[in-house]
């Protein structure tokens, strides 16, 4: 057996890295994180350096690996570890680099370890065992599945830390309609006037998949999907070529909605699917439209998943305001394995009394659903 450690994805051929996927999702792919790679949104100065991690048998048969990166320093996580950051800083200790299991800029629940879980024990323990010898002050594993979740449970040294998304369930609605129906009379109004309000500003859309949009208009989404940045005084994650490979790459996959005014394309949302779900990515505008980021987002997306049949819409990370469209919240998990023993132990006690307050915070937050009882 042994641990390879790979600077790029064309260390592996496609088939034996998706071999070892045991899920329909897009962003484990190896089309969706080579994109990634090949069009310069990792990599470089991008303080993301590929390091996925690969176990193979005695012949170089790949049994389980574990996209990775070192990392400089921690933006485009969406799990927030800037405050333990700050406190080696203060402390004298180096925080970076540091290993992270995730999928750049995505925070979408899924598959970390993959392949054989038995081999994904064996290269965890020897990764974690080898991180002070190679540099590193700590592994992170951020948005694991259920599956990862319990092989790391227990497991000596780990951290568990709890986060909390908004996701949208479909419950066999036969439309829209019928799911407005499930609301409160006072919930069911105030969406219908929404979308009254967008579709009185002449706003129509158009859904299109991967192969369907030409590069003018993959253009006009970096252009929105950059300006949603900018607008902020931030440097957008994406390069323009990500968007151009990953249509050529897995165009099956890739969704995007165009929102035209008088014939002229104003707003986009990009989405991506895979098995009973939809996964919306990015949005951007160009004009403000009054409420037409709740339709582009949320009530389109809910429209196309009740047409296609799909089960789920997770529309993104963060936003208390999901909860009053029918997006209930979620617990995502994340595990933390800390080289030193005195932040091991302040982060753990941080942990426990974060969790509690997580669990709390959901509980609450499911009463202002607005379903009726």
């Amino acid at each position: 057996m042994s641990l390879t450690r790979l600077t790029s994805l064309d260390g592996i051929a496609a088939s034996q890295w998706n071999a070892l996927l045991s899920e329909a999702q897009p962003f484990l792919q190896h089309a969706f994180l080579s994109a990634l790679e090949d069009s310069g949104s990792v990599g470089g100065r991008s303080g993301w350096q590929a390091a996925h991690q690969l176990w193979r048998d005695a012949q170089g048969q790949p049994l389980a690996a574990l996209p990775a990166y070192v990392k400089s320093h921690s933006y485009g996580e969406y799990v927030f570890d800037h405050g333990w950051a700050d406190a080696c800083q203060r402390a004298g200790i180096d925080y970076y680099p540091k290993l992270l299991g995730a999928i750049p800029f995505s925070p979408v629940t899924g598959q970390r370890l993959l392949g054989d879980p038995a081999a994904a024990a064996q290269l965890l323990d020897l990764l974690t065992a080898s991180l002070a010898e190679q540099g590193l002050s700590s592994l992170h594993i951020n948005f694991t599945s259920p599956a990862d979740d319990a092989l790391l449970q227990g497991r000596e040294g780990w951290l568990q830390r709890l986060g909390c998304q908004y996701h949208w369930r479909n419950r066999g609605y036969r439309d829209f309609q019928d799911f407005l129906e499930a609301l409160s009379s006072r919930k069911r109004k105030q969406m219908r006037k929404e979308r009254e309000q967008v579709a009185g500003q002449g706003i129509k859309f158009d859904w299109r998949e991967g192969q369907q949009l030409s590069e003018a208009e993959w253009d006009f989404v970096y252009l929105c999907y950059a300006n949603t940045y900018r607008v902020r005084g931030q440097m957008p994650y994406l390069t323009r070529l990500f968007f151009s490979l990953l249509a050529e790459r897995l165009p099956q996959m890739i969704r995007v909605v165009l929102a035209h005014q008088a014939g002229r394309p104003v707003a986009m949302a990009f989405s991506l699917v895979g098995g009973d779900s939809l996964y919306g990515r990015y949005w951007g505008c160009l004009a403000e439209f009054d409420r037409l980021h709740f339709e582009t987002c949320f009530y389109q997306g809910m429209d196309y998943a009740i047409a296609q049949g799909l089960q789920r819409f997770d529309a993104g990370a963060q936003g208390e305001h999901k909860l009053i469209r029918g997006f209930e919240p979620v617990l995502t998990h994340s595990w933390h394995y800390l080289c030193h023993p005195g932040l091991r132990a302040a982060v753990a006690d941080f942990l426990e009394q974060e969790r509690g307050g997580v669990r709390t915070y959901a509980e609450q937050a499911s009463a202002l659903l607005p379903y009726r009882q």
